[in-house]
């Protein structure tokens, strides 16, 4: 399989959603794929949208072949869910590195979470000028300035 398979969107291309079931996929598969199909097309579609129709036919096709088959689709939701993840993070807050506090002991700052958990930053990891660190408690996550 082709490492760029997250290129485009296939679920949209296919009219789905992640949680549809493979029945769902294949009947929104058949739908598009008939009324998108060359030879389904009518003698008066204007020469530039059968070119569009050919077009999302291949589309759809090839979604099919990575949705359809379990081993793919499995793959694919994994590369969409690591490119969720890689997202940029919402920032609770921004905060000055000189407005957290030293751990001589841990060589780190930290800085406290509203839920009560802490915000921990490595003293290898301070060098930098903007950065993001999440709570090692909940989900929230600050991003560090570094005035310099």
């Amino acid at each position: 399989m082709s490492s760029n398979i997250h290129q485009k969107e296939w679920y949209f291309i296919l009219g789905a959603d992640p949680s549809d079931s493979l029945q769902e996929l294949r009947q929104n598969y058949q739908r598009l794929i008939l009324l998108y199909h060359p030879d389904k097309q009518s003698a008066d579609v204007p020469a530039g949208e059968l070119e569009e129709r050919a077009q999302r036919f291949i589309e759809v096709d090839q979604a099919w072949k990575i949705l359809g088959n379990e081993e793919t689709k499995r793959e694919y939701d994994l590369q969409r869910r690591e490119v969720a993840m890689t997202q940029k993070w919402p920032v609770d807050a921004q905060v000055l590195l000189e407005d957290m506090s030293w751990i001589e002991a841990d060589q780190s700052y930290t800085y406290s979470c509203r839920c009560g958990g802490d915000y921990i930053l490595p003293v290898e990891e301070a060098e930098e000028n903007t950065f993001l660190v999440c709570c090692n408690t909940c989900s929230l996550s600050i991003e560090i300035l570094n005035r310099i």
